[in-house]
């Protein structure tokens, strides 16, 4: 299983790490701290040297209640930022947008992958992905960063979720992308409850079943701060700076469940502990 993201190839027989480069003044954990071009590259090669297999590049946060950015600024964040990485670094670099200008000029400069939250679902954002010649991730949200928290309701969340993925699954490959272009991502804490996330991680092999690789964004979000304030009685959610080993619990739990791809904000632990699951799969000996 194997992508090619503009000529860089990600080998996805064992779990990757795709570690997370926000060029944005609020994103929910790492906000402000690599607007500038320099700081950002600085942080990439922190990453890479940590063993990230690739970068994903966001010019907007879609943390909750996040306001939303014109086009312009949107590029204006990430395009330098790309064509440098693209020219410094060998692994693949992946723009995480919905806007298909954004898309197209992240490609342009040198993005290998696609990473949407809303699926290709925007305007015009079909046709664009349809055209570049790169793989695309698809994800579920259930509404819109502004408001998907507010009330998330689900019947069955784990079917809802799939049935979703697997729609937008055939109206890409319909409006002719090939399957093997396709990624898919549950989208842990767009639009759901702490109950309804837990859910999907027990049920992730599912989401495995259409044979499209799967990649799995769970790096100190407030479900963590959740579920460590559930296991110790305690009131309040944990806080950001203490999500790191659930976070990692739960990054190992989604490989041995079939994830390929990790998206995480620290990536040397992240790639120690999936080091021996990786070994195992390869038959290290």
């Amino acid at each position: 299983m194997k992508l090619d993201c503009a000529g860089k190839i990600l080998d996805l027989s064992i779990p990757r790490v795709m570690g997370i480069l926000n060029i944005t003044p609020d994103s929910f954990y790492d906000g402000g701290r690599y607007e500038r071009v320099d700081a950002a590259l600085k942080q990439a090669e922190r990453m890479v040297l940590d063993g990230a297999d690739i970068l994903d590049v966001g010019g907007e946060s879609t943390r909750p209640g996040a306001k939303a950015i014109s086009e312009s600024e949107e590029l204006d964040r990430i395009v330098p930022v790309i064509e440098q990485l693209t020219h410094q670094f060998d692994v693949p670099v992946s723009i995480d947008t919905s806007k298909p200008a954004v898309m197209r000029a992240a490609v342009q400069a040198g993005a290998g992958l696609i990473n949407d939250v809303c699926a290709l679902q925007l305007e015009g954002a079909l046709t664009t992905a349809v055209a570049a010649p790169v793989p695309v991730c698809l994800m579920h949200m259930q509404g819109d960063p502004r408001s998907m928290q507010s009330a998330p309701q689900y019947g069955d969340v784990v079917q809802e979720v799939k049935r979703f993925l697997d729609e937008r699954v055939d109206a890409c490959v319909e409006a002719g992308i090939d399957r093997r272009r396709l990624l898919l991502d549950p989208g842990f804490g767009f639009g759901k409850t702490l109950n309804h996330n837990l859910q999907l991680l027990k049920d992730l092999s599912r989401f495995t079943e259409p044979g499209l690789p799967l990649l799995v964004g769970v790096s100190r979000k407030s479900m963590l701060g959740g579920i460590i304030a559930e296991m110790q009685g305690q009131e309040q959610a944990a806080p950001l700076e203490q999500r790191l080993y659930a976070g990692i619990g739960a990054a190992v739990m989604a490989a041995m469940q079939g994830a390929r791809i990790l998206r995480v904000h620290d990536v040397r632990a992240t790639k120690e502990a999936l080091a021996p699951l990786c070994a195992t799969m390869m038959g290290i000996t």
